[in-house]
């Protein structure tokens, strides 16, 4: 095994680590995930793993496959025990990112459309965003903050590095490491006299 393949696979165990402790407070009821957030992830991961295929991104591509695999597995977590308050916000999130695929399929440079897998990507953090904001107990840092390592391994996985292979990743890298941050931060803002606004 060499030093790429090294890489990927702890960046899949990274990966199956964040989805463990995702599953494991789910399980608990500690946790309950947008599914919105969670089928846009599956979508552009499933998009994102395909590009990097395409463009020869070798072991570095692994994670991606492993990770939206997973994503969809949390959807349907997400209908059947997630958040229940979903907001007319939410839904425009949803149809927006949804609907910036078929924008996708169109866009013949692999450069671009990898830009534009990344703003969607982005875009799926704001349902739960939106609930942490008022919930924040109901969504772990953990699983994001294993996710973060997980993308930066697969970082050092990549074979052939160019945008169209680095830059998913890193975009992931640093939205889930911002995603923990924002929890830990409401968590604590919680816990502190006065609460958080409603």
């Amino acid at each position: 095994m060499d030093s790429k393949q090294l890489c990927a696979a702890f960046a899949i165990l990274l990966m199956l680590c964040s989805r463990g402790a995702y599953f494991s407070s789910i399980l608990k009821g500690r946790t309950k995930p947008h599914s919105f957030s969670w089928l846009i992830w599956a979508v552009i991961s499933s998009i994102g793993f395909a590009a990097q295929v395409a463009e020869h991104a070798g072991p570095g591509s692994w994670v991606r496959g492993v990770s939206s695999f997973t994503c969809y597995i949390i959807v349907v977590f997400g209908w059947l025990k997630g958040e229940r308050n979903i907001t007319r916000s939410d839904k425009i999130t949803l149809l927006a990112a949804l609907s910036a695929i078929p924008l996708w399929l169109l866009t013949e440079t692999p450069v671009w459309s990898v830009i534009l897998v990344c703003l969607i990507d982005t875009s799926g953090y704001l349902p739960t965003m939106r609930k942490v904001w008022t919930k924040p107990q109901q969504e772990t840092p953990v699983g994001y903050i294993f996710s973060a390592f997980g993308a930066a391994f697969s970082l050092l996985a990549i074979e052939n590095y160019n945008l169209s292979t680095w830059l998913y990743p890193f975009v992931l890298v640093c939205s889930n490491t911002l995603m923990a941050g924002y929890i830990l931060l409401l968590r604590r803002r919680a816990i502190l006299p006065g609460g958080l606004p409603a």
